[in-house]
């Protein structure tokens, strides 16, 4: 068990990668409250993580709202008294096209969900962290962040500043025994925005050509992120603050 007893919030845990994380950490005895604002896809995860004998309660929060997080916070300490880690997974995207024909209200969603939700989760989890003296973050941003792919524009920069955030908030929380990190996932099928991504169905001619950008000439899988967050998450990186880790095949060399 490489988590045994922490108790970690997993937002967007309701699919792909935030479904894989959650699932995996409570396999290495992490008692898990999965995040999601689709009711039934939050329940179906935690019900699978009950059934395979781990321990999961589902909160139903929308991470863009202060309320929301507030919300998330007090019913994680009254069922477990503390919190050891977030992973902050919730994302969205725009469609693949033209910075200029994305629109202000599509805008203003990325950055909500992929910037500002990060600075909530500081918001009310910091003081959590700081009484315990202890907690860290392993915050979810993208490749796109490090190596932008044209079309994205938009979503490009919301995760750059996710990176960068990530990175100032590990500097400025170092002393108080608080560490931030973030996994950066190539191009991945298997998360419900890879068509919005791909700018339409991922066709076998578009995913050549995503493969034809990753030196190890495979996509992201839930599991390769679930596996470099468990890392960051754990005690075996317990000196490792501020780092951003690749998950990307060499794509970003």
């Amino acid at each position: 068990m490489r988590l045994p007893g922490k108790v970690t919030i997993v937002t967007g845990a309701g699919s792909g990668f935030g479904a894989a994380i959650a699932t995996r950490f409570a396999a290495e005895g992490a008692h898990v409250v999965v995040n999601d604002l689709q009711a039934s896809s939050g329940e179906r995860v935690t019900a699978a993580i009950r059934g395979a004998g781990g321990d999961a309660r589902f909160v139903c929060a929308d991470v863009t709202r202060d309320a929301d997080w507030a919300t998330l916070v007090t019913e994680t300490l009254a069922a477990h008294g503390r919190i050891d880690c977030v992973v902050n997974n919730a994302g969205w995207t725009h469609r693949n096209k033209s910075v200029l024909d994305v629109s202000e209200d599509e805008l203003d969603r990325v950055y909500a969900v992929n910037v500002k939700s990060l600075f909530l989760s500081a918001r009310h989890v910091v003081p959590v962290f700081r009484r315990q003296g202890t907690g860290n973050f392993v915050n979810i941003a993208s490749t796109a962040g490090v190596r932008p792919r044209p079309g994205l524009t938009v979503y490009n920069s919301s995760k750059g500043a996710a990176i960068v955030f990530s990175r100032s908030l590990a500097a400025e929380l170092g002393p108080d025994g608080i560490r931030v990190n973030c996994v950066n996932p190539v191009f991945s099928p298997h998360t419900a925005l890879s068509a919005e991504f791909a700018g339409g169905p991922l066709t076998p001619a578009l995913e050549a050509k995503f493969l034809a950008t990753i030196p190890l000439g495979r996509m992201a899988t839930p599991e390769d992120i679930a596996n470099a967050a468990l890392f960051l998450a754990s005690d075996e990186a317990s000196l490792v603050s501020g780092a951003c880790l690749e998950v990307d095949g060499a794509r970003c060399v």
